[in-house]
């Protein structure tokens, strides 16, 4: 098995399941399309990663995934700077973001994929600016979409959390991986 990612959250969660697999660097060119929707992109970015993990592991099952926040119908991405993720979380305050995440399995034996959309809302609470530069000055979540880490104290943001896989927060939704493995013959459970 190979996860497509060089994500050390979706490698640990992918290892909750008990799998073994090995990790590659899918190189995907991940510009979104003119008039792509986020769901649209997240699923086609997927594919496109777990279909480049095929291809360097032939005779594979790969696991592709990919993430978007979204906030008033507008993408955002990782912030990469403390400003710009004060600033995300400012423009979050009180309001739900929506994370799509697409998740694929690719058989590198059939050529045959199965793509799944898992859309998980974040409610955040009314935040002061010093809340929020605390938080960004304590977890420093400059490489996760929409600033902040669930998996840590970025929990203390929220208001509450609606979705199906809290997992999908982190960026891979175990619960329908699970499915698209039971698909495939794999049971983890087994």
């Amino acid at each position: 098995m190979v996860l497509a990612s060089t994500s050390r959250f979706r490698q640990a969660l992918l290892q909750k399941l008990g799998l073994t697999f090995v990790t590659c660097a899918p190189q995907v060119d991940e510009t979104p399309r003119a008039d792509e929707s986020a769901q649209a992109l997240v699923q086609r970015l997927a594919l496109a990663k777990a279909m480049a993990g095929g291809k360097l592991y032939p005779g594979s099952l790969s696991i592709g995934s990919d993430q978007v926040a979204v906030i008033e119908g507008k993408i955002i991405g990782k912030p990469h700077t403390a400003a710009k993720a004060c600033e995300q979380l400012t423009q979050a305050s009180g309001k739900a973001i929506t994370f799509y995440t697409g998740l694929a399995l690719y058989d590198a034996n059939t050529a045959e994929a199965e793509v799944t959309l898992e859309p998980f809302t974040v409610h955040f609470r009314q935040l002061t600016a010093t809340q929020i530069a605390n938080y960004v000055a304590r977890e420093q979540p400059l490489s996760c979409a929409g600033s902040f880490m669930c998996e840590g104290l970025g929990i203390a943001l929220f208001e509450r959390l609606q979705g199906d896989d809290p997992n999908s927060l982190i960026g891979l939704p175990l619960i329908a991986l699970t499915r698209l493995l039971a698909n495939k013959g794999i049971d983890v459970l087994g």
